[in-house]
């Protein structure tokens, strides 16, 4: 089959992969351009990027594919998208809009329900987690399952028929990072399965549920600086939430601190909330609006990530010190 190909991070790598590893001509690939990344914020090619170049695969990178933001840029995707004419478009972690000019672009497969142009690899159970964010605000709202739904691409926000699922464990120790991992491979899987499938005209999308739609927002920066008034169970979710991405922070002795690592536990520390119980080689552990909060594992700015005890041993907190609540928290410069 003749697939054009739109993603942008590893787990669209992983996928795009997949396809080729499969047998399968991908004419075509899309991904965002090259950003400034890591603490130079040196310019860096997406993963996508770098896996297609690598493997000499076509590659076109406008900052918007929408005629009246993306300029000259766009249109020029959008002939070229025309011009190969694939037999479908396959959809992983883009993050641009698809406009109806790249949506009609292939010219289709005949599946149960009618010609099926596009497809999206989302990462959850759909109609649960729609939108950016769906791996972290899994964990974040301490969901124990998640999974790959494929979709049928339309115009909406993850709102087409389903082709496909399958659904995985979400582990207690699970990060976003390895979750993404995870589900990245087994998204990898699943559209090597559906693209074999098509050949014998097998798929039938199915509407998805009107029940249980949730969204998925991205998330902001001010979402990272926990709120010691929160429950410790919520903070510990955050935590593994925000990892990699922006990463779970909080002020303490007028400096910031990332924490990469938590643990909670039900105790009553009879303590204002953001209240440093004790630190020591078990970790530091702090009073929240309810519960106590183990940290295990810190960063601060310019450094890397350290377990607690040899954190404090550059950074004496003492038992009594106080987390800022966010009210309080003043941004870094």
């Amino acid at each position: 089959m003749r697939i054009a190909f739109a993603g942008t991070p590893r787990f669209a790598a992983v996928a795009l992969g997949a396809i080729v590893e499969a047998g399968h001509t991908v004419v075509l690939v899309m991904t965002q351009p090259d950003r400034p990344a890591g603490r130079g914020l040196k310019t860096r090619a997406s993963a996508v990027s770098e896996w297609a170049a690598a493997h000499d695969l076509p590659i076109v990178s406008p900052v918007s594919l929408r005629f009246e933001k993306g300029g000259a840029d766009a249109h020029e995707a959008v002939r070229r998208l025309r011009s190969l004419a694939p037999d479908l478009l396959v959809v992983a972690a883009y993050g641009l809009l698809l406009p109806a000019a790249v949506l009609d672009a292939p010219l289709g497969v005949a599946g149960g329900r009618g010609t099926v142009r596009a497809i999206n690899i989302h990462a959850s159970l759909l109609p649960r987690w729609r939108g950016a964010a769906p791996v972290a605000r899994a964990i974040e709202a301490g969901d124990q399952v998640t999974g790959i739904t494929l979709i049928q691409v339309d115009t909406g926000l993850d709102t087409g028929p389903i082709l496909r699922s399958e659904a995985i464990p979400i582990s207690p120790t699970d990060t976003a990072g390895s979750l993404t991992i995870r589900l990245g491979e087994l998204g990898a899987r699943l559209v090597a399965s559906a693209l074999a499938d098509a050949s014998v005209a097998a798929w039938s999308p199915v509407p998805q549920p009107t029940e249980g739609v949730t969204y998925a927002r991205k998330i902001d920066r001010h979402e990272a600086w926990l709120n010691w008034a929160a429950s410790a169970d919520v903070l510990a979710r955050q935590v593994r939430a925000f990892d990699p991405e922006p990463g779970a922070c909080g002020r303490i002795d007028d400096g910031v601190v990332k924490i990469w690592s938590a643990r909670a536990y039900p105790d009553d520390p009879l303590a204002e909330p953001g209240t440093v119980i004790a630190a020591d080689v078990n970790g530091i552990r702090v009073a929240c609006g309810q519960g106590l909060l183990q940290i295990d594992q810190l960063q601060r700015v310019g450094g890397r990530r350290l377990a607690a005890r040899e954190f404090l041993a550059g950074w004496p907190i003492r038992a009594g010190a106080r987390w800022q609540l966010p009210a309080q928290v003043r941004e870094p410069r």
